[in-house]
């Protein structure tokens, strides 16, 4: 049995070593391919100086030099490329091209403050949906998860900007006003000391990703139900709510964490057109100033910025899936 447990335990972590090299491998390759894709489409627009400088581009070529220096314009387009992807590996994003300041500076206070909304948003979700898919399974086919069935439908399929619109007119505007319609901070001020100003993104966010999570673990809660141990519990005489705590809810986690990776990963950059709609401070309003001022720069780093934390997530998920599956780990261990 020594013997026996000396040989499995080097198979086992050179197995969990190939994995998470091949895994970490697939996520370099994917992330380079963004980048090449985005610097690509963002060259492909045109000229960025004469979309810059407008009416200004034929009155001011020192300005216009000035610009085709700072992008090394004059550069051939992969020379251009390699250029900006070291500076990328190195931490420096750039510089924006319209207010000339380093992108990390501009966009470094936006991302943490978009990552608060995240964070908030999954501190509400998890729970909330978790209840819900508790609910409807435990109450299969009867009028409880009839109306989880339909509500959930129903708000999956409407756009995220419409119900920050419907919550705006609702209890800031037309019925009430009860919360600020869009975030206004001073100057240092971050969000999390305006918690009223927090509410409706956080609740139009909320919404959007929600009834998703909700369907998905009430499918995988009804899969496992329905499962021949769980049914030998209940033969046992376990009550139903042990069941349900000790048998149900723990294998339904792979299924939490992967689905809620992927809510999470759609929420840094979903959330872009609600950050807009309330005036957040955050990565989107960023985005979508830059983009309407052809700050090509600033478009780049955010577009890497989403990318990354896309692929960390899901390799996160990934790891953890392994971790919660026995069955997968004793895989990698032959």
């Amino acid at each position: 049995m020594m013997g026996a447990t000396k040989v499995r335990r080097p198979s086992a972590a050179r197995g969990w070593t190939l994995w998470l090299l091949r895994r970490t491998a697939l996520a370099v390759l994917t992330l380079w391919l963004v980048s090449l894709l985005v610097f690509l489409a963002t060259s492909a627009l045109g000229d960025p100086v004469r979309a810059i400088l407008g009416k200004d581009y034929a009155v001011s070529p020192d300005r216009v030099a000035a610009i085709r220096e700072t992008l090394a314009l004059d550069r051939p387009l992969l020379v251009r490329y390699g250029r900006w992807l070291s500076r990328l590996l190195h931490g420096d994003l750039g510089t924006s091209v319209a207010n000339n300041l380093p992108v990390g500076k501009l966009v470094g206070d936006k991302i943490v403050n978009s990552g608060f909304l995240v964070l908030l948003v999954a501190i509400v979700m998890l729970p909330l949906a978790t209840g819900l898919a508790t609910l409807s399974g435990r109450h299969r086919s009867g009028p409880v998860d009839h109306a989880v069935g339909v509500v959930t439908l129903a708000l999956a399929g409407v756009p995220e900007f419409v119900t920050g619109i419907l919550l705006v007119a609702l209890l800031s505007t037309s019925v009430a006003h009860w919360l600020p319609a869009v975030t206004v901070l001073p100057i240092g001020t971050r969000p999390w000391n305006r918690p009223a100003s927090m509410v409706l993104p956080v609740a139009t966010l909320v919404i959007a990703v929600t009834p998703y999570l909700t369907r998905m673990l009430r499918s995988s809660l009804v899969e496992v139900l329905d499962s021949d141990y769980v049914e030998l519990a209940r033969l046992k005489g376990v009550p139903e709510a042990r069941v349900l705590r000790r048998h149900a809810l723990p294998n339904t986690v792979v299924p939490t964490i992967q689905v809620t990776a992927l809510q999470l990963a759609w929420l840094v950059g979903g959330a872009v057109m609600v950050e807009y709609l309330f005036n957040y401070p955050g990565i989107g309003a960023t985005m979508v100033d830059a983009v309407k001022n052809s700050d090509f720069p600033v478009v780049q780093a955010l577009t890497m910025v989403i990318a990354a934390v896309y692929v960390v997530v899901n390799l996160v998920a990934d790891v953890l899936s392994i971790l919660f599956t026995p069955r997968a780990r004793t895989g990698m261990a032959r």
